[in-house]
C-alpha cells in the first residue's frame, strides 16, 4: 500500500486535504480519509467525499470516447428516455477519431460562421487551477471562440465584497473559535462548509451564540441557538434595519470608522431614514421589529461588554441569488465596518477568501492568444446565466455577432443547473448545433452530445489549488491512473490544439510546468510557496501580514483594503428594492408563492446526484415540494399528495411534504438531475434568466410559482 496526498477539488469552500490509500499491486484506491495535519479540515471528510470511491469506481463511469449514432435523436428520446440505456444512442470510437472529428467540425463552423460561433461552457466541476482554467482557455482564446462570463454561482456576492473591501478575503476559519456571536447569514455551514462547524462548536462551548438567518430550516438552522426565518430577497432590508438600530443608538465604532472607511456620513443619513426603521423592515422581512432591534444591539455590542468575544458573520452566496442580491451582499459586508469588529481576533466576516491567492491566472489562461486568432481582437462575451437566450436567440440581431453553432461543455452540467431550463434544452436540441461534452457520467447534458469524451476524477490528475474558505495553498497529487481512456483537460485541449494547427509552444505544457507558471508571482502572500515545497508538505499557509502581536487581523487597519480609496467603501449606499418576483408583487399575478430551488446537502450542485449512497442520504427530500401548513391548507394539499408546481416558464411534478422547513408564502424543492425527476424536468424549469443587480448572476431565488394538487393520497 501507498498513501498519496490529494485535495478535494469539488466546488466547496473547504478544499479538504485528503489521504488516498492505493494498493500498488492493482493500482486501485482502497481508502480515502481526511489529512489530519491540515489546520482547517483536520482529518475528516464530509459525507459526500467520504463515499467518493463509490463515484470513482461507479459502473456508470464514462470510460471511452463515443459518437452519437446516425439517426439517434438528441436528448432522452435518443435512447427511449430509459435511464441506463443512454449508451444505445452512441457508438464507441477512438480518441484519434474523436479529436479528428471535433477539429474538422470546429474548423468548418469557424470558417463559415466565424470563430465566435463556438461557445465553451464550463464552471467549477473542479476548482483545481489547471482543471478549472488553463489549457482550455488557451485553446479557446487561440481559436477566437466566444468568451464565457462564468457567473452561475458567485459573481454578485464576489463583486459586492470587492466593491466594499477591494479583495475577496475574510476572517480565517480558525479564528471563529474566538467569536462571541456568530451569524450564519444565508449559510448552511453544516451542509456545505462543514469544516467550519467544529470551530463554531468550540466557540459555543465557551459561551458564543449562533444565529442563523435563512428562509429555509437548514441543518445549520436546526442546530442554531436562534433561527430567523427571513422572507426571500429581503436581506438588504434586514442589514439596513440593523444599521438603523446601531446608528440611532450610537453603537458604531467612531474611531475605526474614521480610520478605515469612507462614505460614513452618507450611509448614516441613508440608514436612518424612516423606511429602514425596525418596524418598516419587519414588514418586508417577516422578522419582528423587536427581534431586529435585539439582533442589531447584540451584534454591535459583541466583544465590548463581556469576554465572550466579537461578532463574526459567515455570509454565503444564498443571499446573492436574488434580483437585488448584489446590494444585499454589499449591505451585509458593511456591518463589521460600522462596529469595528475587524479589530478583534475572531471578529469580522467571511464570504470568500479566494481573492487572497495570488495565482498567476494570466500565465495559465494566456488571453493574449486572442490576438493570434482569426479575429485578432478579444472575442465577444456570453453570460453563462443566459445560456437559453444564447442558444435560441443569439445572432438574430445585427449587433449580436453569429449564432452559437458549436458548444463545448466540460466541468459543468448546464442541462440541469442553468436557469430557464426549457429554453436551454430547446437550444441543445437544435440539429445545427454541434455539441461536445467532456464528462464522467451520462448526465443530462451528455444526453445532447454529438461527441462524448471521458473525463477523470480528481484522484486521476495532478493539480494545484487555493480555497475560498481558508488560507492554505495545496497540491493534489495523482493517486491513480485515469480509468479507461479518460483524459484530463490539459491533455484534451493540448492534443486538440495540435489538430487545429495551433503551433504555439504553450500547448505542449504539462501539469508541472503549468503549476510552476501559476506560482510564478512576486506577491508577498505567496512568498516561499513553490511546487516543490507543496509536493513536500502538501499544504502551505499564505504569508499574510501580521500585526505587532503577530496576529493576522484582516481589515483591522487601512493597509488591508484594496479599494480605490484604500479604505472600506460605504458608498454608493445600498438601497433595498424588492425583487420583481417576490411576495411584494405576487398579488398582482397568477403566481403567489415564492419558490426556493435549493441545493441538496449531500450533492454538489448536480454532482453526486446519480450515486446510490448519496441518493440514500438525500431520500427525505427526493422529489418533494416542502410547504407551510397555511399554504397547503389553502389548496387542500396534505403530505404525500401529487402536486404540480408551475409558472409562465414551465412546470414540474412533485409530492407535497407539509412541514415547518419554510415559512408561509414560500415553497421549496431541491435540485436534481432531470432524468431523476418526475416528468424529466427539475427546479430550473421554473427559474428565469433575469440577472442580479451586480455581477450579472442568476436569480434562482427570485422565482414565483403556483401549486395545485394533481391527485390525493387519501
Amino acid at each position: 500500500m501507498k498513501v498519496v496526498h490529494a485535495v478535494c477539488s469539488h466546488d466547496c469552500p473547504d478544499s479538504c486535504g485528503v489521504l488516498v490509500t492505493v494498493d500498488q499491486r492493482t493500482g486501485r484506491a482502497v481508502k480515502m480519509q481526511g489529512d489530519p495535519s491540515h489546520p482547517v479540515t483536520r482529518g475528516f471528510l464530509c459525507g459526500k467525499v467520504a463515499k467518493y470511491l463509490d463515484r470513482v469506481y461507479s459502473p456508470e463511469r464514462l470510460l471511452y470516447p463515443m459518437r452519437r449514432k446516425a439517426g439517434a435523436a438528441k436528448g432522452p428520446r435518443g435512447y427511449g428516455a430509459v435511464r441506463g440505456r443512454e449508451v444505445d444512442a452512441f457508438e464507441r470510437i477512438s480518441w484519434d477519431e474523436a479529436l479528428d472529428e471535433i477539429a474538422a467540425k470546429l474548423k468548418k463552423i469557424a470558417a463559415e460562421f466565424g470563430p465566435e460561433s463556438v461557445l465553451p461552457y464550463s464552471y467549477a466541476g473542479t476548482i483545481g487551477k489547471l482543471g478549472y482554467g488553463s489549457m482550455d482557455r488557451r485553446f479557446f482564446h487561440r481559436l477566437g471562440a466566444s468568451q464565457l462570463d462564468r457567473t452561475i454561482c458567485s459573481t454578485a456576492g464576489g463583486q459586492a465584497l470587492k466593491s466594499v473591501y477591494g479583495v475577496k478575503l475574510g476572517t480565517p476559519p480558525q479564528d471563529f473559535v474566538h467569536a462571541g456571536l456568530i451569524i450564519a447569514w444565508g449559510a448552511n455551514i453544516h451542509g456545505n462548509n462543514v469544516h467550519l462547524w467544529p470551530f463554531i462548536e468550540e466557540a459555543r462551548r465557551k459561551g458564543a451564540k449562533l444565529v442563523v438567518i435563512d428562509p429555509y430550516r437548514t441543518r445549520t438552522a436546526a442546530l442554531a441557538d436562534e433561527h430567523l426565518v427571513i422572507n426571500p430577497g429581503t436581506d438588504a432590508a434586514l442589514a439596513l434595519g440593523m444599521m438603523h438600530v446601531i446608528l440611532s443608538m450610537g453603537l458604531e465604532d467612531c474611531e475605526y470608522i474614521a480610520r478605515c472607511t469612507t462614505g460614513f456620513d452618507e450611509l448614516k443619513a441613508h440608514a436612518l431614514r424612516p423606511e429602514y426603521s425596525p418596524e418598516k423592515v419587519a414588514m418586508a422581512t417577516g422578522i419582528s421589529a423587536g427581534t431586529i432591534t435585539q439582533l442589531a444591539r447584540a451584534y454591535a455590542m459583541a466583544g465590548r461588554t463581556d469576554a465572550k468575544g466579537p461578532a463574526a458573520i459567515r455570509l454565503n452566496y444564498g443571499i446573492q441569488r436574488s434580483e437585488n442580491g448584489g446590494t444585499a451582499a454589499r449591505a451585509v459586508c458593511m456591518l463589521p465596518l460600522l462596529t469595528g469588529a475587524w479589530k478583534y481576533k475572531g471578529g469580522g466576516l467571511q464570504l470568500s477568501t479566494s481573492g487572497s491567492f495570488p495565482f498567476k491566472d494570466n500565465a495559465l489562461e494566456m488571453p493574449e492568444l486572442m490576438m493570434a486568432s482569426p479575429l485578432a481582437r478579444p472575442s465577444r462575451v456570453v453570460n453563462m446565466s443566459e445560456l437559453g437566450r444564447a442558444l435560441t436567440s443569439l445572432g438574430k440581431k445585427t449587433n449580436d455577432g453569429p449564432p452559437v453553432k458549436a458548444m463545448f461543455v466540460y466541468n459543468s452540467n448546464p442541462a440541469a443547473i442553468a436557469p430557464n431550463q426549457n429554453d436551454v434544452l430547446r437550444g441543445m436540441l437544435r440539429e445545427d448545433l454541434f455539441m461536445v461534452v467532456h464528462e464522467q457520467f451520462f448526465t443530462d447534458t451528455a444526453d445532447y452530445a454529438d461527441v462524448l469524451l471521458p473525463a477523470p476524477t480528481f484522484l486521476e490528475v495532478k493539480d494545484v489549488q487555493g480555497a475560498y474558505g481558508h488560507l492554505f495553498a495545496q497540491v493534489s497529487e495523482q493517486a491513480i491512473a485515469p480509468l479507461g481512456e479518460a483524459k484530463s483537460n490539459i491533455a484534451l485541449f493540448g492534443e486538440l490544439a495540435r489538430r487545429m494547427g495551433f503551433t504555439e509552444a504553450c500547448f505542449d505544457d504539462r501539469h508541472d510546468e503549468l503549476i510552476d507558471q501559476a506560482l510564478e508571482t512576486n506577491h508577498p502572500w505567496f512568498a516561499g510557496i513553490t511546487r516543490e515545497r507543496l509536493e513536500r508538505e502538501g499544504h502551505v499557509a499564505l504569508q499574510l501580514p501580521v500585526d505587532a502581536a503577530g496576529e493576522v487581523l484582516p481589515f483591522s487597519t487601512a493597509e488591508w483594503f484594496k479599494t480605490p480609496s484604500g479604505r472600506g467603501e460605504l458608498t454608493p449606499v445600498p438601497v433595498f428594492t424588492a425583487p420583481t418576483e417576490s411576495r411584494v408583487n405576487a398579488t398582482k399575478g397568477a403566481y403567489p408563492l415564492e419558490f426556493l430551488p435549493r441545493k441538496a446537502d449531500n450533492y454538489m450542485n448536480s454532482t453526486f446526484a446519480n450515486i446510490p449512497p448519496h441518493q440514500r442520504m438525500e431520500s427525505r427530500t427526493a422529489g418533494v415540494l416542502e410547504m407551510h401548513g397555511t399554504d397547503a391548507a389553502a389548496r387542500a394539499i396534505v403530505t404525500g399528495d401529487e402536486v404540480e408546481v408551475f409558472n409562465g416558464r414551465g412546470r414540474i411534478a412533485l409530492k407535497a411534504l407539509v412541514n415547518g422547513h419554510v415559512g408561509a408564502g414560500v415553497v421549496s424543492a431541491r435540485l436534481d438531475w432531470n432524468k431523476l425527476s418526475a416528468g424529466g424536468s427539475n427546479v430550473n424549469a421554473l427559474t428565469s434568466e433575469t440577472l442580479t443587480d451586480i455581477g450579472g448572476g442568476p436569480t434562482f431565488y427570485s422565482t414565483l410559482v403556483e401549486v395545485r394538487k394533481v391527485s390525493s393520497t387519501q
